[in-house]
């Protein structure tokens, strides 16, 4: 009873007292919390010494994280509650009745708590295994507060933004942080001082600016095509990436139905492709993003230990990076290789191959899992979604008004589109990060797929009150 009680009594945002918000509204929160992340992602760790995660690109793409700043920790905790919460709910150890409001309220109780939690450890896990060490005379529990103080941050700024704002604050911070690294990577007229005139071919040698387009420039200025190819190949593969994910995004199956008191209405209730849509991929990419994490935070642990438990579990078990004993554990099958990039410069090995072939499986397959646990957990299943449009007066058009009718007709779509459209998606987000595409292939993927289901809502809910400029911009 008391842990109920804690449950329902936890800290949150009010919703809005409303029932619709307006265009407006939403969108000046959005925009609110957007500015307010970029702005953390600027406010430093007081006391910080060494910056051992600097390095993990990726990580900090997945989880929306700026490591080094107060928002170091981004939205990992809150994923990584959601993966466990996922896990014990699909596999029975925990049941949850989403089709009441209690259970509603019970299971969104528990993913808070459970958020609150791995932000405090991994808060702690970061500090005290040498992921972002402290500065000489500086306590750890220092950067464990302010680490703490900013996931909780980031927490309540994802609450704000599902209830007042566009989508949620999880998609639209994953979002920024890839637009942001694609805008860098594509024109940053900042200058990569180990680049050298023979690699560049530009006469400014060492001081040529890093985005690929001014490398292209610079390769086809200096009379070598074949460096040029480079740049190319990964603003192409970005390209191909975003158009095959609108493609997909955009396949839908329309089901027949009919208002039963209303003669001759009716409507087609569309079910995506790409049913579970962006989920599974956020969750896979979390997981595996979460692996790198435990390698490289065991290995610094390892390398000032003399355990040979740890150091066999840190070399054979995760794996190590960019060290002599490097190549070995799970490490290198979440880590995926250039293959673009290998083709191009004509180094590509059988080990490569082999290598992205566990790569593709892997994101295939932890997508098809979290996809078909997502289904059950979210109330998409066949009987959730009958009862949703049964309460709605629809039934099948030339069938009597039975909810296990309207059951049985969605049991022959849902689960096909919940395995295919988990297969396509994780081997699309494999597909892009083997070829080398501006940012992370699974960023990438992502942010396409968070951009249009927000392009979506905006034109389903907003189409009358947004302003006339975005109105005809969205087609309306």
């Amino acid at each position: 009873m008391g842990f109920e009680t804690i449950l329902m009594n936890l800290p949150e945002v009010a919703k809005p007292t409303q029932k619709r918000l307006s265009f407006r509204e939403k969108l000046k929160w959005t925009i609110i919390i957007l500015i307010l992340f970029f702005v953390l992602g600027t406010i430093p760790l007081f006391g910080l010494g060494e910056n051992a995660l600097r390095q993990f690109t990726f990580l900090s793409i997945i989880f929306a994280a700026k490591f080094g700043s107060i928002i170091s920790l981004g939205i990992g905790p809150i994923v990584t509650a959601s993966i466990v919460l996922q896990l014990l709910n699909g596999s029975g150890l925990l049941k949850f009745d989403l089709t009441t409001h209690e259970g509603k309220k019970m299971f969104q109780g528990v993913q808070k708590l459970a958020a609150i939690f791995f932000i405090l450890f991994e808060a702690i896990v970061f500090v005290f295994l040498g992921g972002l060490s402290p500065a000489s005379g500086m306590s750890p529990l220092i950067l464990v507060f302010q680490l703490f103080l900013g996931g909780i941050l980031i927490l309540f700024m994802d609450e704000v933004v599902s209830k007042w704002g566009f989508g949620s604050g999880i998609s639209l911070f994953i979002a920024a942080g890839v637009s942001e690294e694609i805008f860098v990577r594509l024109l940053s007229t900042f200058t990569l001082l180990e680049t050298s005139k023979s690699v560049l071919g530009f006469p400014f040698g060492s001081a040529a600016p890093s985005g690929k387009l001014w490398v292209l420039l610079f390769n086809l200025s200096g009379g070598d095509p074949r460096a040029a190819l480079l740049p190319i190949g990964a603003i192409l593969a970005t390209a191909a990436v975003f158009a095959l994910a609108v493609y997909a995004q955009a396949m839908k199956i329309e089901v027949p139905l009919s208002f039963g008191r209303v003669r001759g209405h009716g409507i087609r209730w569309p079910l995506s492709f790409i049913y579970t849509s962006n989920i599974p991929v956020i969750l896979v990419a979390s997981l595996l993003a979460t692996i790198q994490l435990w390698a490289r935070l065991l290995q610094n642990a390892a390398q000032d230990s003399t355990s040979r438990i740890l150091n066999f579990f840190s070399v054979y078990i995760m794996g190590q990076i960019d060290t002599a004993q490097a190549g070995y554990g799970l490490i290198q099958w979440v880590t995926p290789p250039n293959l673009l990039e290998a083709v191009i410069k004509g180094s590509l090995t059988s080990s490569q191959i082999v290598h992205a072939l566990g790569f593709v499986l892997l994101m295939i397959a932890g997508s098809i899992m979290f996809s078909v646990f997502w289904v059950q957990t979210a109330g998409m299943d066949a009987r959730s979604l009958s009862k949703q449009m049964m309460s709605s007066g629809l039934q099948i058009p030339g069938f009597r008004r039975d909810e296990r009718v309207l059951e049985s007709l969605l049991n022959r779509y849902i689960p096909s589109l919940t395995v295919l459209g988990a297969i396509t998606v994780g081997f699309l987000a494999s597909v892009a990060d083997l070829s080398g595409t501006l940012t992370s292939g699974t960023g990438l993927l992502l942010t396409v797929m968070i951009i249009y289901r927000l392009y979506e809502e905006i034109a389903q809910q907003h189409a009358m009150d947004m302003y006339p400029m975005m109105r005809r911009f969205m087609g309306g």
